[in-house]
Parts: structure tokens; C-alpha cells; sequence
């Protein structure tokens, strides 16, 4: 079938890597008769831009960017209830999500070849507080990194994740909260030095956070990395980058459709990159199984 495509950057994602990537997106999406190029203008405006699009009557979304973006794009979709198809452009700093669904997202040219093919599969997505999830809802050590992160303007792509996650393992004092699932009733409180409920394998560019999880299973992973002495926790972050963390005391892991996570205040928490802050002190994190439609070639080819 033809397909309607548009393309949308967001230029400031990856610390300005969007705006740098945009001649070369141009000049791949043109040599398959993709002109549909459209940028956001502001934090989060990708959304709005892409409502626009399916207003419009596209029924592919290329998002450049990162996982924010993607997660921001996705969000337009799903809450548009549209059957637009998601593909995925790197220009971001973790990018992880790609790396999850066999995404040829750094190779522009291959992107956009599989833009206007029907190669694409169904993909679970996670919800937290009416908002949608690709890839991971984090807490703790997580928003103590990204907060870290924004303030960091001299390193770039994976290294400023690194170098923020070293020096946040001797700062960070960890965090209390219970987890549970509707099958177990209330959950213990226990000290987490992060949390992390996962529907995709990687996080943070490199690390390899939920081996088990499958963004087709229908199922959310809940991992817990318990508060432990700084070089302790330089043995854990190494190991999740393997992801060899999960065979450490120190960490729990639990597969759910959904979780209920009780904190003492309503907490700081990321959705694939992007800070929140909680509206309460309770919160449900639950599986939407085959929500989303995601260009990529190693996926199941099927009709949109």
C-alpha cells in the first residue's frame, strides 16, 4: 500500500543532535518521496505536532529524536486512538527503545526506506497517571541521574549518562516505597536505591536494566536495586550493563500486568526520559498490551 508519511524532528533533542540530523533526515526521506517534515518548537511540542499530522491523515509518525520524543509521539497516537504506525529516528542521548525493537534508528536511510514499507509489529506500552510509556517509568537513582544530567553541557550520546550515574553513586541516599501487585495485596516498604518498571530490556544508553522483559508479552518488570554502600553500587551498575545485575542480592525482580507503588509523598519520577512529578503518593503502573504499532524490520510484517 502507499503510505502517507510525515516526519518530525525535534531539534533539541541529544543537547542539539535533532538539529544537526536534520539535512541528512531530509535528504533521506527525500530519496523515497518523503517531503512531509515538520520540527517542534518547544519542550514536549512534538505531541502537538503530531496530533496535527493525524488530524491530517498520515498513517506513519517518524520521530526524530529520543526516547522522550518517541514517548511524546507515541503519547499523541495512543491518546488519539489513531491507527498510526510509530518509527523511529535517532538523534537522542539513550535512544534505547530502538535498541529494544531492532530499530535501524542511527541509519536514516534504512529508517526511512522501512517508513514507507509495511514492516512493523505490535508493541506493549506501559501507563502511569493517564500517560503513556515505551520503555521504562523510573525512580530514585534514576531522577537523581537525570537531574544531574541537564546540567552537564560538555559530554554528549551515552558517555553523559555514565559520567552522571558514577557521580551519583556516592551522593544518592536512596528512597523508601512499597511495590505490589494485584495478586500479592499490599507490598513491604523497602529502601530502594532505584526502582524501575520496565516494558523494554534497556535504559540510560547502556544498560541492560530488564533482560526478561518482552514488549510483546503483555507483562511489566519491576526491578529493584536495594540501597548499598557506593562500591557496592559500582558492582551493580557494572553488572547492568550486562545485564548480570539480576543475580545480585541486592535486586528484585517481579513480572506483573501491573504494579501499585505506595511512596511516603508523592515522588519525582521519568517516563522514557521525561520528569514527572507525581499527583499522588500512590500510584498504579499498568501493562497496555499491543497498543502501538512500531516500524521496524525485525518485527512480524503485518496489515496496519
Amino acid at each position: 500500500m502507499s503510505r502517507k508519511v510525515c516526519v518530525i524532528i525535534n531539534p533539541a533533542s541529544g543537547k542539539g543532535r535533532g538539529a544537526k540530523a536534520e539535512p541528512r533526515i531530509r535528504a533521506a526521506f527525500g530519496a523515497v518521496g518523503v517531503t512531509d517534515i515538520r520540527s517542534s518548537r518547544a519542550k514536549g511540542d512534538e505531541r502537538h505536532v503530531a496530533l496535527r499530522a493525524i488530524e491530517e491523515g498520515v498513517d506513519t509518525i517518524v520521530a526524530v529524536g529520543g526516547d522522550g520524543t518517541w514517548g511524546n509521539v507515541a503519547n499523541a497516537i495512543l491518546g488519539a486512538q489513531a491507527p498510526v504506525r510509530l518509527a523511529l529516528a535517532a538523534a537522542g542521548t539513550g535512544n534505547d527503545f530502538a535498541k529494544t525493537v531492532g530499530a535501524p534508528a542511527l541509519d536514516f536511510a534504512a529508517t526511512a526506506r522501512l517508513a514507507v514499507s509495511d514492516a512493523d509489529m505490535l508493541v506493549d506500552v506501559g501507563r502511569i497517571e493517564g500517560k503513556y510509556f515505551l520503555n521504562v517509568a523510573g525512580f530514585g537513582f534514576d531522577i537523581a541521574v537525570i537531574e544531574d544530567v541537564e546540567r552537564i553541557t560538555w559530554l554528549r550520546g551515552n558517555a553523559v549518562y555514565l559520567y552522571s550515574a558514577m557521580r551519583q553513586l556516592f551522593a544518592y541516599q536512596g528512597m523508601t516505597a512499597g511495590v505490589s501487585t494485584p495478586a500479592d495485596g499490599s507490598g513491604v516498604e523497602r529502601q530502594h536505591l532505584m526502582l524501575i518498571v520496565a516494558n523494554g530490556k534497556n535504559f540510560g544508553g547502556s544498560f541492560r536494566i530488564a533482560p526478561a522483559a518482552s514488549v510483546t508479552d503483555g507483562q511489566l518488570d519491576a526491578v529493584s536495586i536495594a540501597v548499598a554502600p557506593p562500591f557496592r553500587r559500582m558492582k551493580l551498575f557494572a553488572s547492568a550493563t550486562k545485564g548480570t545485575h539480576v543475580t545480585l542480592p541486592e535486586v528484585r525482580t517481579e513480572q506483573a500486568p501491573s504494579f501499585r507503588l505506595a511512596f511516603a509523598e508523592p515522588p519525582a519520577y521519568e517516563t522514557d526520559g521525561e520528569y514527572n512529578r507525581a499527583q499522588s503518593a500512590v500510584l498504579e503502573v499498568c501493562c497496555v498490551p499491543g497498543a502501538l504499532r512500531v516500524v521496524t524490520p525485525a518485527a512480524r510484517t503485518a496489515p496496519a
